[in-house]
Parts: C-alpha cells; structure tokens; sequence
C-alpha cells in the first residue's frame, strides 16, 4: 500500500513538473523578441546560387573603408560593407555574406554571425520603404500603440511583412534614440518625430504617391526644442571673428 501511495505521488509530480515545463515552453516561444529567424532558409529570392558583387562605384567605396584599417584587421570592415551590400541589393542576402567574407577573407560563419546579431541588416527582400515602427518606453508613454495601428491598418499587413506592391514593409523595433520627440517612426534613413496616428497616415499616402515627406517632427517645431520655444542662447554671439577664441582670452 505504502509501495503504491509512493508510486502515486511520483507520477503525480513527474506530470506537474512535465506541465510545468511546457508552460515554460509556450512562454519562451511567446516572448520572441523579433519576427526575423536567426538561421537562413534558401528562397528563390535569397539563395548561395544568386550571383553577387559590387558595382563599380561600390568597388571603390569598399576600397576605400577597407583602407581604414590595418591589413591584418581588415576584418573590421565587415559591418559596413555589409551596409554597402545591403544599400546596393536592398537586403542582406547569402550572397552578400558570401561576397564580403571573400573580400575579407573570412570564414563565411564569421559574416553569418555578424548579419544574424544586428537587426540593421535585413536577410530577406525589403519594400522600397522600410518602416521601423519604435515601441519601446518613450514612445509607447507616447501613445505609439496608436501609430503602429493605424500603420498595419492602412497598410494591411502587419510586423514583418510586406505590401503585395512591394512598396513597404514594417519592423516593430526597439529605441531609435529619438525619445524626446517621441512617438516617431524610421522610414529607411528618415525620421519622423511627433506622430499622430492621422500625420503617419498622411506620410504613407505622401509616398504612395510617390512623393517623400519632409522628415522631421510633425508638430513643427525645430528638431527636438520645447514645443515652447527656445529657452537658452537667445542673444547674438559676443564675439564673430576668424579666430575660434575672444581676443581678450
């Protein structure tokens, strides 16, 4: 009796234990902090077979960043060509790693593990317009929720996705380092600051149509000064000369 009572008991935590680690499971899974997969999937768009290379131009702006380095680190220049490569293609594909660790003569690993750590290199085709919709602290105190829906809504599609026209594709993503101007969204290098949800609308129709906002904050105000106004260096300069330095100094 005493034999089957412990049985029992056993079986009873061996399953709590076992639910408790699927939970942990669907937890973990649920958590995922990006919609982008760490690990490559050959495509007909994205695949080693797809021949790729600088252009000419590019050929001499790499020249010109590997110089910047010593040549037994010449390695250090992966990330911007990377960039370079991402800039020319659209995306960072396999072929890009590919290309840039030959030119630096790395293990193709070593480009895999820099291009896979860094949300700036997207591995799969982009729209033309990439939308990168911040989320974080500031901007969601700022009512970012507001943004990103009217985003998905006139768009159609949502976080990691594409419109079937090619056009745009949203990322939802971490600070962008515009806090003050919060919320604000990054559309390839432009950033749009002060946001409402009726002043994004009218960017993306703005370039549906093929014309580029001004970026910038849509409250109009100067970078990031309080929406008052200026409140410090108000009066003219002491000194204007050719010397950086007052002459009484």
């Amino acid at each position: 009796m005493s034999s089957l009572f412990t049985r029992r008991i056993i079986s009873g935590v061996r399953q709590d234990v076992a639910a408790l680690v699927r939970s942990r499971q669907q937890q973990i899974i649920s958590r995922r902090a990006s919609h982008a997969l760490a690990v490559h999937r050959n495509t007909p768009e994205n695949n080693p077979s797809i021949h790729f290379e600088f252009t000419p131009e590019n050929q001499e702006i790499a020249k010109s960043i590997i110089a910047k380095y010593p040549a037994q680190y010449k390695k250090g220049a992966v990330m911007p060509l990377l960039d370079l490569g991402q800039r020319q293609l659209g995306f960072t594909s396999i072929s890009v790693m590919n290309y840039v660790a030959n030119l630096l003569n790395m293990p193709p690993m070593r480009v895999y593990e820099v291009a896979t750590f860094y949300t700036m290199y997207n591995r799969t085709p982009m729209g033309k317009y990439h939308l990168q919709v911040c989320t974080t602290t500031p901007c969601q105190l700022c009512n970012s929720d507001s943004i990103m829906h009217a985003i998905t809504k006139h768009l159609g599609i949502q976080p990691g996705e594409t419109t079937n026209d090619k056009l745009f594709t949203i990322s939802e993503v971490e600070c962008l380092g515009a806090c003050v101007n919060a919320p604000m969204i990054a559309i390839n290098d432009d950033f749009y600051e002060d946001l409402t949800a009726d002043g994004v609308v009218q960017i993306l129709k703005s370039l549906q149509s093929g014309v580029v906002p001004k970026p910038g904050p849509e409250s109009g105000r100067d970078t990031c000064e309080p929406f008052s106004g200026r409140k410090t260096l108000l009066s003219e300069k002491p000194y204007s000369g050719p010397d950086i330095t007052r002459p009484d100094l």
